[in-house]
């Protein structure tokens, strides 16, 4: 999360930001064009008023009244003109930059090893990538070039004031410090009060996030209460940071009304009294002076409330490229790019810990061999599951080396090396799309016949067309719609259209029915079949067709063989396992 820096404004966060414009530097010009001839246009106005009453009005020059009243009409035309031009291009300019920024924003957290997901909120992610990039548009379509033309309104209006009158110019200026003032402290308060509103959102968006998805468990250990008064807790933090932002406005947005009308009563008490007495202010000046003020002190106002929503933007930008400048991503400077491999694979001497000095892997090591099916068995956290995430890269090892085909997997680019992978994980994840776009994930080069003609291969087809649409059936958000071993099937499905050298997969079966079961041995049996398959075994069946079991406890492994020779082992850990876990599948 950003800091409070105590700055009014990030010189150095805005230069960087700025560095997004340039593909529209053309259109960033206009608007900055169209900011100047708003202040000229919107001056023109009391200069005109000024002439039409001294020249014409006074003098009762009716003719010369109309013509100048439809050059000010002509004037009012080109301000209004402007005005459209400068709001669309100014909005139109701000989404462009935010498309590059979120499309940057999303890129980058592809790339982000699985590490950083481990540690941070997905609630607080999607807050950054959607409501923050959201705020950053502001700066240009509300905050940046709104603040502009007014700055540029003011300057005008100031030396046309003393061009006018510098006597009623110095009544109206000793007014305008109380107000610059005013706005500087405001500023300063508003910025602490917005970082705070930023943090307050994204806890909330967390929060809601993390209950939406975990409602199943909320619900079954009756925690609606408990959830609802946490949820109350922090809405009401964040109604209190928006609070703090509303008692600041409250207080500051008076005082530039305020001081407008004590600046109008003045110069309407000493341009009159010197009007009647001495006639050295001109009745025309008066009413120029008049509107000129509201032109001078309203965008003080608007400015405070713009300079607001750059802040906000600022705080926001500030969240996204902290997330940009996070390095956190697999090295793949591999020069290997187009992987041809036979599926012979190694692990040696491999230390790995997820965090620093907690080591979960205490310098393994095994071979498999081309063809070979590898059971994994063990105790939870043994660190089976473990291999699965070394063997794609999806963490780096602290030590050791990972090879296929006796090759380091860090001399090959990851995009190569995952494609000969495949894996299906117990925690299946289908996306909100159609059975066939899930299977595929968009690769054009599976073709629905293809799809088709595997599913029948690993007994899945009969299932698919038993469902509303078959192919094209939604299965809704994570797939919803599916029992637990339907979405294993598909990940099955998935895996094998892919045709790959290695599987890795993890088979368990714990909350399906009987029916899934078979259809997902079968599946298990067809897709490994010819390939080299790492497996996190779960069933006897599966352990008893390995060729090598390997069994692990607390990060090492303790026992290797099949599954007769491991049974061989005198109080081994295997056989313990087997009788006390493993011989029950046997019987029922």
């Amino acid at each position: 999360m950003s800091k409070v820096t105590g700055k009014v404004f990030d010189v150095g966060l805005f230069k960087r930001l700025l560095t997004y414009t340039n593909p529209y530097k053309i259109t960033l010009y206009f608007v900055a064009l169209a900011a100047i001839l708003l202040s000229v246009f919107a001056v023109a106005r009391p200069v005109l008023l000024k002439f039409t009453v001294d020249n014409y009005i006074v003098t009762k020059d009716k003719e010369g009244l109309l013509l100048f009243i439809l050059f000010m009409l002509g004037v009012l035309v080109l301000e209004v003109i402007f005005q459209f031009l400068f709001v669309f291009y100014a909005n139109w300019l701000g989404q462009s930059i935010v498309k590059d920024i979120r499309t940057r924003l999303f890129h980058k957290m592809l790339q982000f090893k699985m590490a950083y997901y481990d540690k941070s909120s997905v609630g607080r992610l999607v807050t950054r990538a959607v409501s923050d990039i959201e705020t950053i548009a502001s700066i240009f379509s509300q905050g940046l070039f709104v603040i502009i033309a007014d700055l540029l309104k003011m300057l005008v209006v100031m030396g046309v004031m003393l061009w006018m009158s510098w006597k009623l110019s110095l009544i109206v200026f000793t007014i305008l410090p109380l107000i610059v003032y005013a706005t500087r402290v405001f500023q300063k308060a508003m910025k602490a009060a917005f970082e705070e509103v930023r943090a307050q959102i994204s806890n909330l968006n967390s929060f809601v996030q993390e209950r939406v998805t975990g409602m199943k468990i909320v619900q079954l250990f009756s925690r609606e209460e408990t959830e609802y008064q946490n949820f109350k807790e922090i809405n009401e933090k964040h109604k209190q940071g928006w609070l703090k932002t509303i008692w600041y406005n409250s207080i500051f947005f008076p005082i530039p009304d305020l001081a407008n009308s004590i600046a109008v009563g003045l110069i309407v008490w000493y341009g009159g009294l010197m009007s009647a007495t001495t006639a050295s202010v001109q009745l025309g000046n008066i009413l120029a002076f008049i509107m000129m003020i509201g032109m001078l002190f309203r965008p003080l106002r608007q400015i405070a409330d713009k300079f607001n929503t750059l802040q906000m933007g600022m705080v926001a930008a500030g969240r996204v490229f902290s997330i940009l400048d996070t390095e956190s991503k697999i090295e793949d400077k591999g020069e290997i790019t187009n992987l041809d491999i036979q599926g012979n694979i190694s692990f040696e001497n491999v230390r790995f810990s997820y965090v620093e000095d907690e080591e979960v892997l205490h310098g393994i090591s095994f071979d498999v061999k081309q063809g070979q099916t590898v059971a994994i068995v063990g105790a939870t956290g043994a660190g089976k599951s473990t291999i699965i995430n070394l063997l794609n890269r999806f963490y780096e090892i602290d030590s050791g080396i990972i090879r296929i085909d006796g090759i380091d997997i860090k001399n090959v680019r990851l995009a190569a090396l995952r494609e000969k992978i495949a894996v299906v994980l117990q925690d299946v994840f289908l996306f909100a799309d159609t059975i066939l776009n899930n299977i595929t994930l968009q690769d054009t080069s599976i073709t629905r016949e293809k799809v088709e003609e595997a599913a029948r291969q690993i007994g899945v087809h009969d299932f698919i067309m038993s469902l509303p649409n078959t192919y094209d059936y939604n299965v809704k958000e994570r797939g919803g719609m599916l029992s637990s071993g339907q979405r294993q099937l598909i990940s099955f499905l998935r895996a094998y259209v892919t045709n790959p050298r290695i599987l890795i997969l993890d088979e368990a079966t714990s909350s399906v029915d009987s029916y899934s079961e078979q259809l997902i041995q079968n599946a298990t049996d067809t897709i490994t079949k010819g390939r080299t398959s790492i497996v996190i075994a779960h069933r006897l069946a599966t352990i008893k067709k390995a060729d090598t079991i390997i069994v692990m406890d607390a990060g090492n492994i303790v026992e290797q063989g099949s599954h007769e020779e491991l049974l061989q082992i005198e109080n081994g850990y295997y056989k313990n396992l087997y009788e006390v876990q493993f011989i029950q599948q046997e019987t029922t």
